[in-house]
């Protein structure tokens, strides 16, 4: 077995700082600061993370009384309702995001007609992400 040896060039700046010593620090704050978000989306709980999305997005419709929640029997104000679905039948599927309805209609999969919300903003991708996340978690009542 022949041993590889490498060569480590150091380079002095003028400010004085070594080159690697920069390139080390400059990596350990890109890691946190990455790594900060998809923690806070691995820990996204339904009372704080989901709830207030739905009720950002979802709640003006799929309230009890809501156009949507008439058309549809989706209530989308509680952990309860979310389970419960539509008439239809379930809108999440814990563990599996991408075949849970409610990401396939709020991802526009079922086409522009069903996207949702409905004539509203659309849900931004880090909202996107929490839900997926919640979902493929298992959609706890947490």
């Amino acid at each position: 077995m022949i041993a590889q040896q490498r060569k480590v060039v150091v380079m002095k700046n003028n400010s004085g700082y070594f080159a690697p010593v920069l390139v080390a620090a400059f990596t350990a704050v890109l890691a946190v600061g990455v790594s900060m978000p998809v923690a806070a989306a691995d820990q996204a709980s339904f009372k704080d993370g989901i709830l207030p999305i739905l009720t950002k997005h979802c709640s003006e419709c799929h309230a009890k009384g809501g156009e949507g929640q008439q058309a549809s029997g989706l209530d989308l104000t509680s952990y309860e309702g979310v389970m419960k679905g539509t008439v239809h039948g379930a809108v999440v599927v814990p563990g599996d995001a991408f075949t849970s309805n409610i990401m396939v209609l709020i991802d526009g999969r079922a086409g522009p007609e069903l996207k949702m919300p409905h004539g509203r903003k659309d849900l931004s991708r880090w909202e996107k992400t929490l839900i997926r996340r919640w979902i493929n978690r298992g959609a706890q009542n947490n």
